[in-house]
């Protein structure tokens, strides 16, 4: 355990010094009692000789398949297949996690293989790979340990994890994965164990193989396994009639993109084992189990035309036109294509037919090109080396010796910087100026009604009931909406300002630090990075903002019209005491969670350091979850923090 965790996982928990002493002991033991020596002894091997191989290796119970049904009358349909061989079954409900399905073999309670569903006969030995997963037991833990046990689960990436992972290769100019599940394919096959260790795969197992132990129903299959110290899901239940499963999946479909993880569906199965055995299998697929797949989050259209947007940061990103398609309920005619790298990664040329992914309200995205509907007519896309706005040189910038991977417009006086930056600063989570939305922003910009920040609270109603398409009762409501964010919270203000890597919490962990602008306005770099939550990169971006005589000016104008109030703590019984938040809470969104302590005098971090009070878990929780055992910070649900008010 010492060996992987020092050469696989770059983790020890014991010093070189306490280790050779370990080794030695072992050596003598060995030597004095040479049966006792075991095949995969470390005696026997060289230290950080670790490889996998995907041998293909038998299971020893099949991993079968699943049937899919995509609406509601097909549903039924199957409900009424089953309805003529029992009238008595419950119905078990689970997520269908999009991941990768895996069989674990325990023997005598140690993990001792890990295949891949394969072929279900046979699949790929992915064993060191598998031992890196950090919320994964090597050792079952508790009474009554089975001699045998092949446990069926789905290895996923937290989709919080996947979003990092895909920023930070696509500014090392790496390939990012399309999607959550391929991420945790591409993690779980690499040659080299240290590579999947450096990727936060999770997993959650929902099933039992081969076994000499009987269960009566499927779900208690859940707190056999949750007893051995397995991670299980806690979105499951038992159901006694259809109407309660229709109304299960319908939930999910509203809340899918809540969880922490991509699901693409429900499995519904038939609780009762006796009746599972009645209703029997095909040759791949049980017939007391079924997968109701949700509507499709990827399309096929035909890209039209690949154009180059600037953001308030002045990035320049190229994104898709393309002919109108349904996706996840909205019709869409845009998708980002992230970088030009990103476009010559993926091949795309104008003229094909794309995938496009929209996800809840993610931004579409072109992910992938059918290349069997190619037209040899399709023509390259060139990044333009100069902005499509102000004509300034476009530049890589670089975090210390790395270069990014997107391209900047450093023209301070680029209008379409400034126009995003209007944008930005009267969104909901910064003023919140409700009527004046991005259209309307564009419409007074490119007219010069507004042409600053502080230039928003100079309107008047003569300014604007003239205009095309604006009455007076729009200039009134508009007036009145700018008139309501005069008063503002400090966090709202700060992030207002469209401060490089400052985002809603950044913004709100800085305002409770400090308690007030003309505080923040004086610190220095190093004070920034004291804050918990800002590193480095940040702290250097929020002093050069305020450092900037421009910036700084602006600021001064604001604070003519705005009344900001004070983000510090409110007094609690949770006063003094910092919380994070992971996995799925059973009554509450996260937010909601968060706004609760906060109210009640606590504070909310986005993550878990010796600083931390308490992390309040829920349902399938990540990363935070390990390292949060591994520093001993206590671990709360959502009824305890109830009981702390």
């Amino acid at each position: 355990d010492h060996i992987f965790r020092y050469y696989v996982l770059d983790n020890p928990t014991v010093t070189d010094a306490h280790f050779d002493k370990l080794m030695r002991e072992l050596e003598q033991i060995e030597k004095e009692h040479p049966e006792l020596r075991a095949e995969d002894s470390p005696t026997l091997g060289i230290g950080g000789g670790f490889a996998t191989t995907f041998e293909q290796v038998d299971h020893l119970e099949k991993m079968m398949s699943l049937d899919n049904v995509f609406d509601e009358n097909e549903l039924n349909t199957w409900f009424e297949r089953i309805d003529k061989e029992t009238t008595e079954a419950k119905w078990l409900c689970e997520l269908k996690i999009d991941g990768l399905a895996i069989n674990l073999r325990y023997e005598n309670g140690v993990l001792t293989k890990a295949l891949t569903r394969g072929n279900g006969t046979t699949g790929e030995d992915v064993t060191l790979n598998v031992k890196t997963i950090k919320n994964l037991p090597h050792e079952l833990k508790g009474k009554k340990v089975p001699d045998l046990i092949e446990v069926r689960g789905e290895v996923y990436f937290p989709i919080a994890a996947f979003n990092e992972l895909n920023a930070s290769l696509e500014e090392a100019g790496k390939a990012t994965f399309a999607n959550p599940r391929n991420a945790a394919a591409g993690s779980l096959r690499q040659k080299d164990p240290r590579v999947t260790a450096s990727r936060p795969l999770s997993i959650l197992v929902h099933g039992i193989g081969a076994t000499d132990t009987q269960f009566n129903n499927q779900s208690d299959a859940y707190e056999f396994l949750k007893g051995f110290g397995l991670p299980t899901s806690q979105h499951f239940k038992v159901l006694n009639s259809r109407k309660e499963v229709v109304k299960f999946i319908a939930n999910f479909a509203e809340h899918r993109h809540d969880l922490e993880h991509e699901i693409d569906g429900v499995v519904i199965k038939v609780d009762q084992i006796e009746l599972q055995r009645k209703l029997g299998v095909t040759s791949r697929a049980p017939k007391w189990a079924i997968a109701y797949k949700y509507p499709p989050e990827e399309v096929v259209t035909k890209l039209l035309d690949i154009q180059v947007s600037v953001g308030r940061t002045g990035r320049v990103t190229p994104f898709a036109v393309m002919e109108p398609v349904l996706v996840a309920g909205s019709t869409v005619t845009h998708a980002t294509l992230h970088n030009s790298q990103e476009v010559e990664r993926k091949g795309v040329l104008i003229g094909d037919y794309v995938v496009i992914r929209k996800a809840g309200d993610v931004i579409p995205e072109v992910f992938d090109v059918v290349r069997d509907l190619r037209d040899k007519d399709g023509k390259e896309f060139v990044m333009p080396t100069n902005c499509p706005e102000c004509g300034s040189k476009l530049i890589r910038e670089k975090v210390g010796k790395v270069e990014s991977v997107a391209l900047y417009c450093k023209n301070k006086a680029c209008p379409a910087k400034h126009l995003e930056g209007l944008i930005h600063f009267v969104s909901k989570k910064g003023m919140n100026i409700e009527e004046l939305g991005e259209k309307t922003v564009e419409i007074f910009h490119d007219i010069g009604l507004i042409s600053d920040y502080s230039s928003i609270f100079h309107l008047k109603k003569e300014d604007i009931e003239g205009l095309e398409g604006f009455g007076e009762k729009s200039a009134i409501n508009i007036l009145d909406s700018i008139k309501k964010s005069r008063d503002v919270m400090l966090s709202s203000f700060l992030y207002s300002l469209g401060i490089r890597h400052v985002g809603e919490q950044t913004a709100r962990d800085i305002a409770t630090y400090f308690g007030s602008i003309e505080k923040i306005r004086k610190v220095n770099e190093e004070d920034f990075a004291s804050v918990e939550g800002v590193g480095e990169v940040v702290a250097k971006s929020i002093s050069e903002f305020f450092a900037d005589a421009k910036n700084s000016h602006e600021v001064d104008l604001l604070l003519k019209e705005v009344k900001i109030k004070s983000d510090k703590k409110k007094e609690g019984k949770l006063s003094g005491m910092t919380f994070v938040i992971t996995g799925t809470l059973p009554s509450m969104s996260r937010d909601e969670a968060k706004d609760l302590i906060e109210k009640n005098g606590g504070h909310v971090s986005g993550s878990v350091s010796s600083k931390t009070s308490y992390l309040l878990a829920g349902g399938d929780p990540g990363s935070k979850f390990e390292k949060a055992q591994e520093l001993g910070i206590k671990i709360v649900e959502e009824k305890d923090l109830r009981e702390m008010f």
